[in-house]
């Protein structure tokens, strides 16, 4: 099944969860896959200065994994198409109009957006608004 591409059925189907737990963002000189095992991230891409980690934010401060702030995930639950043209813009910018940052990630069949961890109920009431429109 093909994801959603039109941005106003994007938006009325968004369906936002926060997820439990807290997140980190790190990065990590680059390591054999074995070390990922170990690690479970959520997330990774390798960027010219390391290796760049979604983690737990237990299993970062268990391994000693610097970072700097934590996150919250909330997940957009409708099935978009990586070829859905606005969706990440909109939701972005529901949330700065708010003073809330977000980062987005995009994997095969939904969106995330990690949140600040003190800001995430508000975050989500906010994306929450688009299914009331």
């Amino acid at each position: 099944m093909a994801g959603e591409v039109d941005l106003d059925k994007l938006l009325a189907l968004l369906q936002p969860k926060l997820l439990p737990g807290e997140f980190v963002f790190c990065s990590v000189p680059s390591a054999p896959f074995s070390e990922l095992d170990r690690l479970s991230p959520l997330a990774c891409y390798f960027e010219e200065e390391g290796m760049s980690l979604i983690l737990k934010k237990q299993i970062a401060q268990t391994h000693g994994i610097k970072h700097t702030s934590v996150f919250r995930c909330i997940t957009l639950s409708v099935h978009s198409s990586l070829d859905a043209v606005g969706f990440t813009a909109a939701v972005a910018n529901k949330l700065a109009a708010n003073g809330i940052p977000a980062n987005v990630v995009a994997a095969f069949y939904h969106d995330h957006v990690f949140v600040p961890e003190e800001r995430a109920e508000q975050a989500l009431e906010f994306l929450t608004d688009f299914q009331k429109n």
